[in-house]
């Protein structure tokens, strides 16, 4: 049985997202059937040196590389604020579509890039890399409801990276996120994010030294305490992205992935130092 044809589309084609990504199917993902057979970038040269490098076409155009694929993966993970516009022109061509992490720069342009999903009859899905963890596995065998969320993680910025334990919230908590305030030091900040029937997530972001991703999950009854493989985290990612475009359809609530664009909004806001800002 041929392939199924994934295309990258991407700002810059040589980041972390792409090389680990591609690793994963051509790896440990291989007997699922899927393979990167093109990519196209705003930076073509460099763009183009990267696909060479790697034996996969660079296409001119967003166009020419739909013809080519069977799903789309619109990667720009350091660059959000391109994503709207890499969509208007991949959504068009009607192929399934992750967007990867910070699905938009804000939760206006979130809401226009699933609006014109809509429009197209698309199925687009945008999540973090630590949505499918050991961390939601262990949620599975709770005994009761979760009642408290304990994250830590690092990043190069909270800006950049912020997106990654707010995942982990939203998919422990659900979208039901009501109002958050932020303390600590600029480098090592610290957000609490109030849930509907008194559910709390705290989250401790460090930018200055690195910090695996660990978190305590507590119910009424008991705490466990799980840390994140580093190993697993993108072949994991990658799997679910594989789940996603066999599926056909998104395998993650539109409402989860808007509200974690609702508290990264409410986390940039300065009064958010100053007291609780609604989320």
């Amino acid at each position: 049985m041929a392939a199924k044809r994934i295309g990258f589309v991407d700002d810059d084609l040589d980041n972390f997202h792409a090389n680990t990504y591609l690793s994963a199917l051509r790896g440990p993902l291989v007997h699922r059937g899927w393979e990167i057979v093109g990519a196209t970038s705003l930076q073509a040269e460099k763009g183009t040196a990267w696909a060479t490098k790697n034996g996969i076409r660079h296409y001119d155009t967003i166009a020419d590389l739909a013809s080519a694929v069977d799903a789309i993966a619109i990667l720009a993970p350091s660059t959000p604020e391109t994503h709207e516009a890499l969509a208007e022109q991949v959504l068009p061509h009607g192929k399934a579509t992750f967007i990867d992490k910070t699905f938009a720069p804000d939760l206006a342009a979130a809401e226009r890039i699933f609006a014109l999903a809509d429009s197209n009859r698309v199925a687009v899905q945008s999540t973090s890399a630590l949505r499918t963890t050991a961390i939601q596995a262990q949620l599975e065998k709770l005994e009761g409801p979760l009642v408290n969320l304990g994250v830590w993680a690092g990043g190069a910025s909270l800006a950049e990276y912020g997106v990654h334990p707010v995942e982990i919230a939203v998919s422990c908590l659900g979208p039901e996120a009501e109002r958050l305030t932020v303390a600590g030091a600029e480098l090592h900040p610290t957000l609490v994010i109030e849930y509907s029937r008194g559910r709390v997530a705290t989250i401790d972001f460090n930018a200055a030294e690195y910090a695996p991703f660990v978190a305590m999950l507590t119910t009424d009854r008991w705490s466990r305490h799980v840390v994140v493989d580093d190993k697993r985290l993108f072949v994991d990612a990658a799997a679910a992205i594989l789940d996603f475009f066999e599926a056909g359809q998104p395998l993650v609530p539109r409402g989860e992935t808007l509200a974690v664009m609702r508290i990264l909004e409410a986390v940039k806001s300065p009064a958010a130092r100053h007291g609780w800002v609604t989320v």
